[in-house]
């Protein structure tokens, strides 16, 4: 089951996906893998999903350290209904955090750069004049869940890029 995973997975810039899940007709290797590793998923058409527990070095996300999640000026994911990114522990459950947020989404009024670009701050503590945009990270390693319902073209062809995770310096 695990190669067929590997077989079915996409990774660009750490994110993984796996846009055949869901579809009618998998077999059930491909089902089991896709339930591995998404319990529950809509076709690749209603919905898509992006996963990383590892930065752009391909370290491991962990709370001791700060990171960016920037997406260059109209570059969040494009869709027709919303997009949404979730830090949570590495089995996937939310953690408690000083100002509960676990998620960002398309109706967070996140604050842009003078180019336009938005940044995403992920790290344990409130990064100084960039609260707005901070995703509380729990103390330990944890993951990243990007989603896009009802995806846009350039994700649905596959030439949407989801960036990297940066550690911060």
């Amino acid at each position: 089951m695990n190669a067929v995973a590997r077989a079915i997975t996409t990774t660009v810039n750490g994110w993984s996906s796996i846009p055949s899940c869901g579809q009618p007709g998998n077999g059930i290797l491909i089902r089991a893998a896709c339930a591995k590793a998404l319990p529950v998923v809509n076709v690749f058409e209603e919905a898509a999903y992006w996963t990383t527990t590892a930065d752009s070095s391909g370290q491991a996300l962990n709370g001791r350290h700060e990171y960016v999640l920037r997406f260059p000026a109209g570059q969040l994911p494009p869709n027709d209904a919303f997009w949404s990114l979730t830090v949570t522990d590495v089995v996937g459950y939310m953690v408690n955090n000083p100002i509960n947020r676990s998620s960002f989404d398309d109706r967070s009024h996140l604050a842009k750069n003078v180019d336009g670009s938005i940044d995403i701050y992920l790290q344990r503590t409130a990064p100084t004049g960039h609260e707005q945009n901070w995703l509380p990270a729990p103390s330990g390693k944890f993951k990243l869940m990007l989603r896009a319902y009802l995806p846009g073209a350039e994700i649905l062809n596959g030439t949407y890029r989801v960036p990297p995770v940066v550690r911060a310096k």
